[in-house]
């Protein structure tokens, strides 16, 4: 195959899974929010900042699809993982002992902080498998993003808008409770 001709089709498959990765990202701050708000399952502040791990990864994403794709803005991503990954192996090693019931409910039979834990091994897996299918630089000064990309990063910005103001409420302007069970800025 022609090597010229590949790579505009390497980039925009490796565009395509970065809006795919920004809006399974967003769909993860979703499931959390439905938590949260639906099920009144406040985040304690482990979760609270593997959440803000998940946004790290997201915003590689977003960075690749704003600005086109670059290596530098995967190893934000990886970094995110990292830090969601170690937090979260934190709060599985909280509850690791026999008869110890967990943090919160269960989804799909695991814990939330379960659940971080291994999305953040499965997307360093994803960023090692989409990179290199970056044949080439794309030019930035020419560079749109693409439609559905738009859509991705405005979810997203919302849903980073809507934890900012989620996090505040819970905690006020101090430390955040253990075992939060009302919003601090709410209370009566």
């Amino acid at each position: 195959m022609n090597n010229t001709l590949s790579a505009p089709r390497n980039i925009n498959l490796a565009m395509a899974l970065n809006i795919l990765g920004l809006f399974g990202i967003s769909v993860i701050l979703i499931v959390a929010f439905y938590y949260q708000l639906a099920r009144f399952e406040l985040p304690c502040p482990l979760c609270l900042l593997q959440r803000a791990g998940i946004i790290m990864i997201g915003f590689g994403f977003l960075f690749n699809i704003y600005f086109g794709i670059k290596n530098a803005h995967y190893s934000f991503s990886l970094l995110g993982c990292i830090v969601t990954g170690f937090v979260a192996m934190r709060q599985v090693s909280l509850h690791i002992m026999p008869g110890d019931t967990g943090y919160g409910s269960t989804f799909f039979g695991l814990h939330f902080y379960t659940w971080a834990a291994i999305v953040s091994v499965l997307t360093i897996i994803a960023i090692a498998v989409i990179m290199p299918l970056k044949a080439g630089n794309v030019d930035s000064a020419r560079y749109t993003p693409p439609a559905l990309g738009k859509i991705a990063m405005s979810l997203f910005a919302f849903l980073i808008a809507a934890n900012l103001v989620s996090t505040i409420l819970e905690c006020g302007s101090g430390q955040c409770d253990d075992n939060p069970t009302f919003y601090q800025l709410l209370k009566k």
